[in-house]
């Protein structure tokens, strides 16, 4: 494990939401990386259950406790999982321009370019970022490719990687090397594996003490994704795995309710090596905290209060503007 680069998860699927924010630590500087949360609308024919919901406030509320002590703050690529839009949502994202006013202003924001190297929705809401939360950062700087030094501590982008296998419709996102002393720990959010086998070369040739990866979708296994692009996905995983000291293993495998047997031979794999495989909450001391994959146990033995029951019933837009009575 890092000893001289501090790693803190504070909101990831092990947490109870779709996130990978984490805040990182060197003498030099602080970061908060892709400093976005938000809940799955609709899965298994149910929207979010209210503990979602308490588990999204409590996310947020530690985001933006956070960002107060952050020198910088990075944006992976534009999905609402990975930054804070500035608009109004309880929803999905429990957002609003003053939850990104708090995140982002004076920063330095080191973010994906929206010009470049994006799909139509993304360079959407990268334009829109740069007009409202981005317009109260100290600074908003385009990554791709790009190094950055602060005293002995260097972040070093790479360039623009597929959000998944090749060519994905979802676009491209850029991998953060985080380099202190003689350690490196690197932040490839949105790989899914990796499924593009030049990106587990790229990781693996950082040579990282710790890899903080978001696995392979399993969940939309052959019918959202092709089965032969999971499958890659997860034995680029299972090198990685051999191949790093440590790797924190997050995102969309874990909203998957089997995804723990699915990936046994991850975590033999590291075993054999001497290498250990853990959740964000496992490597910060906590239990897991699955919700997403639970919703419909959860609205079993837990239904909403009458409050709630209402709330879910407003119409679309004003339930957006509406924070849920949890």
């Amino acid at each position: 494990m890092p000893k001289k680069i501090k790693i803190i998860p504070l909101a990831e699927e092990s947490l109870g939401v779709r996130s990978m924010c984490t805040f990182v630590k060197t003498s030099d500087t602080k970061i908060l990386l892709d400093a976005g949360a938000s809940l799955a609308p609709k899965r298994l024919g149910y929207p979010p259950h209210p503990r979602e919901y308490q588990a999204l406030a409590e996310c947020r509320e530690r985001i933006s406790k956070t960002a107060e002590k952050a020198d910088i703050v990075t944006i992976s690529h534009y999905h609402f999982d990975h930054h804070t839009p500035s608009y109004t949502d309880w929803i999905t994202n429990w957002s609003s321009a003053e939850a990104a006013k708090k995140i982002y202003e004076g920063k330095l924001v080191l973010a994906k370019s929206y010009r470049s190297k994006v799909n139509a929705s993304q360079r959407r809401r990268g334009w829109m970022f740069k007009k409202t939360g981005g317009r109260h950062a100290k600074s908003l700087e385009t990554a791709d490719s790009r190094t950055f030094e602060f005293g002995e501590t260097k972040l070093r982008f790479s360039e623009p990687v597929f959000h998944g296998p090749e060519n994905s419709e979802l676009g491209w996102i850029l991998i953060l090397t985080i380099e202190f002393a003689d350690e490196k720990v690197v932040f490839a959010s949105d790989v899914q594996g990796p499924m593009y086998t030049p990106t587990l070369a790229k990781v693996v040739a950082e040579n990282p003490q710790l890899v903080i990866i978001g696995g392979p979708p399993t969940y939309l296994a052959g019918f959202r994704v092709k089965d032969e692009h999971i499958e890659m996905g997860m034995q680029n995983l299972m090198s990685l795995v051999k191949n790093v000291p440590m790797t924190i293993l997050e995102h969309h495998t874990l909203r998957d309710e089997k995804w723990r047997s699915l990936s046994q031979p991850i975590f033999e794999a590291a075993a054999e090596s001497g290498h250990k495989v853990f959740t964000a909450a496992e490597f910060s001391g906590t239990k897991n905290n699955f919700l997403e994959f639970r919703r419909r146990q959860l609205f079993e033995m837990e239904p909403p209060s009458s409050d709630f029951e209402k709330w879910m019933k407003l119409p679309l837009q004003k339930r957006k503007l509406t924070k849920p009575p949890i």
